[in-house]
């Protein structure tokens, strides 16, 4: 390090401890501005129409320890599902009440009306949708699809 580029590291470290400068937000840490990014999880159901409709619900969270919580309904079990890539299920009802969680490749759920909702990793849905018309869901991508299938303990919808 130079002669002058420590002498300016010093002067602007200086400086700012005694309130000389004012150091701009951007060079504050991240933790000092948190925000989190909102999360949501699609909610497949059947309507007055018989139709399945599909509606984005936010989740809440509660301040917990490590991190903030969103509770869920009770599940009493799990699977890991794999569909091929660009496979096809045409009109379908969910085989019972679950949450379904993408944690690789990609797909689109088709509901009434010609909606389209694009799935990817991460992505969680709520499928009640266990009467009526039920729902297309179509592979997209090169790579399968694998899920995490939670049935929730309590299937009547009550």
């Amino acid at each position: 390090m130079t002669r002058k580029v420590f002498f300016l590291l010093c002067t602007f470290t200086a400086g700012a401890i005694a309130g000389h400068f004012a150091i701009p937000s951007t060079v504050l840490p991240v933790w000092a501005a948190e925000t989190h990014k909102r999360v949501f999880m699609t909610h497949l159901f059947t309507g007055p129409d018989n139709q399945t409709h599909a509606e984005q619900i936010e989740l809440k969270f509660e301040p917990g320890k490590p991190g903030d919580i969103s509770k869920l309904m009770p599940v009493n079990a799990a699977e890991v599902h794999r569909n091929p890539a660009n496979s096809v299920d045409d009109w379908h009802r969910a085989p019972r009440r679950q949450y379904v969680v993408t944690l690789s490749g990609h797909a689109e759920i088709e509901v009434a009306g010609g909606k389209k909702i694009p799935i990817g990793p991460g992505h969680i849905d709520f499928v009640e949708d266990v009467t009526g018309k039920g729902h297309v869901t179509r592979g997209a991508g090169p790579d399968d699809r694998v899920t995490l299938q939670l049935p929730l303990t309590d299937q009547t919808g009550k």
